[in-house]
């Protein structure tokens, strides 16, 4: 269902819209588009000031080597226990990591725990997105993951007579 558009006039000052076209010109798209998305993410701000219940993607990249600092991560995503949904840890060089975690549960204690982590010594970097309008816990997942899948073929290896025969033959 495509819903009715509605055209308004926005009074800003001259330097906010050059900047502001600036953005609109670098991320591609029109005034329009950016206005809306601006409006839909302060309307998810506001969702998510109170206790309603949300997905969340926390970022955090880390230096590794600081003392207790892979501990407490890990402490803190058991305390958390089913509201940890999955987890994803890729080393970026020697000493940093960054830690993707996808959590379920109130915005506003994702958002606490957010905090604590964001505030670690050694935790160089993190964010938060949070995702409203998700389903009930209760309601049951309905389709089916069945996935039937070929064989993966396999390139036949060559005996080891027939690869000296070759090299012999060079």
């Amino acid at each position: 269902m495509v819903e009715q558009l509605v055209r308004f006039g926005v009074a800003m000052d001259a330097s906010l819209l050059a900047e502001f076209d600036k953005v609109v010109a670098r991320r591609g798209g029109t005034r329009s588009e950016a206005f809306r998305d601006l409006a839909r993410a302060a309307i998810l701000r506001a969702r998510v000031e109170g206790s309603v219940d949300v997905m969340a993607v926390l970022t955090l990249v880390y230096d590794h080597h600081v003392r207790d600092l892979t501990e407490k991560l890990t402490e803190l995503q058991h305390d958390l226990g089913d509201d940890v949904r999955s987890t994803l840890h890729i080393h970026l060089d020697h000493h940093r990591c960054l830690e993707v975690i996808v959590m379920r549960g109130r915005a506003d204690e994702l958002t606490r725990t957010a905090e604590r982590l964001h505030a670690l010594k050694g935790v160089k970097h993190g964010a938060i997105e949070i995702i409203t309008d998700v389903p009930d816990r209760a309601e049951p997942h309905s389709h089916s993951h069945e996935v039937r899948l070929k064989p993966a073929s396999r390139p036949a290896k060559k005996s080891a007579r027939k690869r000296g025969a070759a090299r012999s033959s060079e």
